[in-house]
């Protein structure tokens, strides 16, 4: 058990673990995607990705390579995740990073390298924030890296989407996985809000849920460093009005948002293209043991939380509009 005196450590403390110097060295790099002696079919597609790449962003063609050999195709990943499967959803979220919600980063060089965590407000009604702090860790971070989200149970039940998140990296939010992950000096993303933040209606736009304690045992258990993110305009992409709650508990779904924009037909289930502005906190380190008392691990809760409120607080007032 750990003294009632053991809190955050800042970050010039040496009692504090320190990330590792280096990442493990990446496994060997993906094979040419189309082998000598393909037929004219896969060439032009290997061309079109390549076209495709450049429109979305100058950078991205060298970038893409970047992240193939820095992931590593050939390592085993017990949960699913597989490169030649996620290179191709890699370019549908980059187009949506760059070109469609137009994401600005702010303080990405932050995030340390080896095990963390990124704990984040959640919102949108579904979760594409999550998906653009991912795609940000891939495009704009030096060196990229892959972040595994931790997803609802609920989501693991849902046919074909419960894969699609597998294979794109995305874990059940159980306890041990993260465990295993951490272990494997990953980056897992968190939100604490959990269902209650991403089915918010507008009228609670960036007013922050009460936080999960679970992450705050498990940095302590692995010694992991905690990366506070707050992201601005994930609430405005899905202005829902009301929550279908007695229809959801009857399905088994978490929420049913009821929004305006279902009133404009199909068109109206996509997204609103307002800007996304990602904003990544300096890692707060904390001291303690897995067994501390709830009563600091709650307070040790709070200070991420004020963190993360913080970060949205500035975010906004530097906004210029929803689509600025």
């Amino acid at each position: 058990m750990l003294a009632p005196e053991a809190a955050l450590v800042p970050l010039d403390s040496p009692s504090r673990r320190e990330p590792p110097a280096s990442l493990p060295p990446p496994a060997p790099t993906l094979a040419p995607f189309v082998p000598p002696g393909a037929g004219p079919l896969a060439r032009g597609l290997q061309a079109a990705g390549r076209r495709l790449r450049r429109a979305i962003d100058p950078e991205f063609d060298r970038q893409y390579e970047r992240i193939l050999e820095c992931l590593g195709v050939q390592a085993f990943d017990p949960f699913g995740f597989h490169v030649g499967y996620a290179r191709h959803v890699l370019h549908a979220a980059a187009w949506m990073y760059r070109r469609y919600f137009r994401c600005r980063v702010e303080g990405i060089d932050r995030v340390p390298a080896g095990r963390a965590l990124l704990v984040a407000n959640h919102s949108g009604q579904i979760p594409i924030d999550g998906m653009m702090i991912a795609t940000a860790m891939l495009l704009d971070h030096d060196p990229p890296r892959l972040v595994r989200s931790m997803v609802e149970k609920w989501a693991a039940t849902l046919p074909v989407i419960s894969t699609f998140f597998a294979r794109c990296g995305q874990v059940v939010g159980l306890p041990e996985n993260c465990r295993l992950l951490l272990e494997r000096e990953e980056l897992i993303l968190v939100f604490p809000e959990g269902t209650r933040g991403i089915s918010k209606t507008i009228d609670r736009a960036y007013q922050l849920e009460e936080f999960g304690s679970g992450f705050v045992r498990l940095a302590l258990e692995n010694r992991a460093p905690i990366v506070p993110v707050a992201v601005v305009g994930a609430e405005e992409q899905y202005p829902s009005v009301a929550n279908l709650k007695a229809i959801a508990d009857l399905v088994g779904a978490p929420a049913i948002p009821v929004s305006p924009l279902f009133l404009l037909g199909p068109i109206g289930f996509l997204p609103l293209p307002t800007r996304y502005h990602i904003a990544f906190g300096e890692p707060i380190w904390l001291e303690g043991e897995v067994d501390e008392e709830d009563e600091r691990v709650t307070e040790h809760v709070h200070r991420v939380r004020s963190a993360v409120q913080h970060l949205l607080r500035r975010t906004l007032e530097r906004r210029e509009g929803i689509f600025r």
